[in-house]
């Protein structure tokens, strides 16, 4: 996949453009069928499928800390190459952007550059100055400007529509597995990994890989989860702990992840978590001791939680 992350540096037009527009948040199940369908036409025609998209988030620009992104743009952009799109235009949004007008953008980055023939939206996107660059409007343009527009339906999974809105709140109640089930694999979080406290190792008896978290970042319920980690290309199981560790009184959002089978030394290194399910919430215990005979049962229940995951051909390791 070609990716261009300038405007200017589009320099020439497409053949028989299949364009998609979109923020693509968390690229969930609806994102990925708007792919296919812009792939299958692009074939159809011989042409070339486009996803044009934001960086940063419109929102995270006009109003700050008004949303919580399901995905970094690193992430995004994996996951559109991965649904297998020819091209990703990532447009640098900022507030002289945002002034842009609806019909503004079709002329000059539609058309002038690119070149669309054939434009694919979701069923509620809008776009440009005032978010005037609705349905409606497109289609006029279209129609006088000489290229097709397709609305996108939206995407039910189990009679749940697929979101990023409903994601996220399904991610903020610690609801895992259901939230897999929108995505289309497991939500992931990821990180380098810093040097804690050390109690794990020394005091608890479960060594941990300690993630910087942040509370203005999506983060889900407090609590333990099973997970999986991947660590150079390979994945292990393991169970994570998101929250502010009560037992010891401390007050600082952490996420800290004991690794099964698992003997190196990642301080430093850049891990991938996905977190699978709920176990529980947190806990202020009575003694370390206490804490490590839980840790036990956590351990035990999340091997059997990732037997069940190995086998389940639906989702992947990302």
């Amino acid at each position: 996949m070609k990716i261009i992350r300038n405007i200017k540096d589009i320099t020439g037009k497409y053949k028989n453009p299949c364009v998609t527009i979109g923020n693509f948040d968390g690229v969930h199940l609806g994102h990925q069928r708007l792919f296919e369908v812009v792939q299958q036409n692009a074939r159809r025609v011989g042409g070339t499928s486009i996803v044009i998209t934001f960086d940063p988030h419109p929102l995270q620009v006009l109003k700050p800390g008004g949303i919580k992104l399901i995905s970094t743009i690193e992430q995004k952009i994996e996951l559109i190459e991965l649904s297998g799109m020819d091209v990703l235009i990532v447009v640098p949004f900022d507030l002289k952007f945002a002034g842009t007008t609806a019909e503004s953008f079709v002329d000059e980055i539609l058309l002038r550059r690119i070149g669309v023939k054939d434009l694919f939206v979701g069923y509620d996107y809008a776009f440009g100055k005032g978010r005037a660059g609705n349905i409606d409007f497109l289609r006029k343009q279209g129609e006088e400007k000489g290229f097709s527009v397709t609305v996108i339906d939206a995407y039910y999974e189990n009679d749940t529509i697929v979101s990023s809105t409903k994601i996220r709140e399904l991610v903020a109640e610690g609801r895992m597995m259901d939230t897999s089930r929108l995505l289309g694999r497991y939500y992931q979080i990821r990180g380098k990994v810093q040097r804690g406290k050390q109690r794990g190792s020394k005091e608890i008896g479960y060594p941990t890989a300690n993630l910087h978290i942040s509370e203005e970042d999506l983060v889900p319920r407090t609590g333990v989860y099973v997970c999986q980690v991947i660590y150079d290309d390979v994945c292990y199981g393991g169970v994570i702990n998101i929250g502010y560790n009560p037992t010891f009184g401390e007050k600082t959002l952490v996420a800290e992840t004991h690794i099964f089978d698992f003997d190196h030394n990642i301080y430093g290194k850049p891990i991938k978590v996905n977190l699978l399910k709920f176990l529980r919430g947190e806990v202020k215990f009575t003694s370390i001791r206490e804490l490590s005979e839980q840790i036990a049962k956590d351990v035990l229940s999340a091997r059997e939680v990732l037997d069940v995951a190995v086998k389940d051909e639906q989702r992947f390791v990302w």
